[in-house]
């Protein structure tokens, strides 16, 4: 049993076969990160919460079982989001509401990956509830982008996304309202999935049919990507939302590769103001896809509503699920949380009503677009990373925003119309900063979206661009 720096570089599934191959144990894995994330993680703090000794005590019982009998990912460990219950774990949700609060039971999402083999050893930085897209609270701090330490890792699975660019994890599960998993994803040159509401069972709370915020796997590339979707999607009876799993398996969508036959690009969905060279990168990533025979014309739905639709809904929410924090422990929250919950205990049934009426028209649209393309692509986000120290991204290309969410209308346009999307690295930045493709499927599917990710990935020829070692902010001209 000992650390194998080698193995922090493998691929997931790589490490995977290796597990069943019995040419590692997961002792060894778990050996191997503990010495990564010493190595490392003090520069990027991704990884606040560590539970070596919890993960080792369930690789020993794992590892009493045959290996055929260890479940789909047969001992790989993988980190949870801070916001998501573990068990016996440190649970802050990235608030010093919570800085203490060790749940007794794990959400329904932990401990179906557990059951699947899945050893959780850490849980990964999260904003305050993950509210805004840049990671840091007042518990742990800030994460920083292993890409340039001086910038953020965007959020709010920032966390994940700066431990698998890092290399402290192989596989890692975030969260995406309003772009959470894909925004970091784009910042952190990863792949971060948002799957459709249901794919993903979870733990039900304030509402069962709370449909914005869905789980989903983030990794370094496509293949790992369909790997941990495999591992975490199911239907389960506390969820009466959930899916079924697939007659056949998301990862062997992604490897048999069926390329689109036609797509669309977007440079903004209509909707938002885009970075140029954001923009630029984007757009050439796109129109690689003709490498392969697959057609590509700019077009996309009308979004035109997403806006105003997002903001009634998203308020909704915080005002249902945060509302009695509000009344209690006010002093304790950051000020975009007690924004958020504000808003939402301000609606009106009116106010509700149209929202939902937008989201339902919108959904149409998109769906009738889906008939004529295979795919829609666009910007994961509309700018490159920022500093750190910088809340949110205020102003972008001459607009300045009215709230501290607009700016990420992009991607929530996206969660609106129920469809899965995902971040995939397509290029890099003058400064060498990365930027990610958002692309999109008709809801349900995954399977298409992965396996036109997975030929558009092949061509572009970025995959193993990560790990990396943590790099300073450059030198100052």
């Amino acid at each position: 049993m000992s650390a194998d720096p080698a193995l922090v570089r493998e691929t997931a599934c790589a490490i995977v076969d290796k597990l069943k191959a019995g040419e590692v144990t997961p002792l060894d894995l778990l050996d191997t990160l503990e010495q990564r994330i010493s190595e490392v993680d003090g520069a990027v703090n991704a990884l606040p919460t560590l539970c070596f000794d919890r993960a080792r005590d369930r690789a020993a019982e794992l590892m009493k079982r045959p290996a055929a009998e260890r479940g789909l990912l047969a001992g790989l460990p993988l980190p949870i989001k801070d916001l998501t219950a573990v068990a016996g774990v440190l649970t802050t949700q990235g608030s010093p509401i919570y800085k203490d609060n060790i749940p007794v039971q794990s959400d329904l999402m932990v401990e179906h990956l557990e059951h699947n083999g899945a050893l959780v050893y850490a849980k990964s930085n999260t904003p305050e509830f993950g509210a805004g897209a840049n990671t840091f609270n007042e518990v742990f701090g800030a994460t920083r982008n292993p890409w340039d330490l001086s910038r953020s890792a965007a959020g709010s699975s920032g966390g994940a996304a700066a431990a698998l660019a890092s290399g402290t994890a192989w596989l890692a599960q975030g969260s995406d309202m309003g772009g959470s998993l894909r925004n970091p994803a784009s910042f952190c040159g990863i792949v971060g999935l948002r799957p459709s509401f249901g794919r993903v069972a979870h733990t039900p709370a304030a509402a069962i049919d709370r449909n914005l915020g869905v789980n989903g796997p983030m990794a370094r590339n496509v293949e790992d990507v369909a790997l941990l979707l495999d591992a975490m999607s199911g239907e389960h009876a506390s969820d009466p939302l959930s899916l079924p799993s697939p007659a056949s398996s998301f990862l062997a969508a992604a490897r048999a590769r069926t390329r689109p036959l036609r797509v669309a690009y977007s440079p903004d969905l209509g909707i938002t103001p885009v970075d140029p060279e954001v923009a630029a990168i984007t757009r050439k990533a796109a129109e690689r896809f003709a490498e392969a025979g697959v057609i590509v014309e700019q077009a996309q739905p009308d979004l035109s509503e997403a806006h105003e639709c997002f903001h009634v809904l998203r308020a909704f929410d915080f005002a249902i699920s945060k509302a009695e924090l509000l009344r209690t422990k006010r002093d304790l929250l950051k000020p975009e949380v007690i924004w958020n919950i504000e808003q939402g205990l301000a609606l009106s049934v009116d106010d509700l009503a149209k929202a939902e009426a937008q989201r339902v028209t919108m959904t149409a649209r998109t769906v009738e677009f889906f008939k004529t393309y295979d795919l829609l692509l666009c910007p994961a986000t509309i700018t490159a990373p920022f500093p750190v120290e910088q809340r949110y991204l205020a102003e972008c290309n001459g607009h300045k925003f009215d709230n501290y969410v607009e700016w990420l209308g992009i991607v929530y346009a996206i969660t609106l119309v129920c469809c899965p999307a995902l971040s995939l690295p397509c290029g890099f930045t003058a400064s060498g900063l990365p930027v990610g493709l958002q692309m999109v499927a008709r809801p349900r599917n995954e399977a298409g979206l992965l396996a036109g990710a997975a030929v558009l990935e092949d061509i572009l020829g970025l995959r193993g661009a990560t790990p990396i070692d943590p790099r300073p902010a450059p030198a100052s001209l």
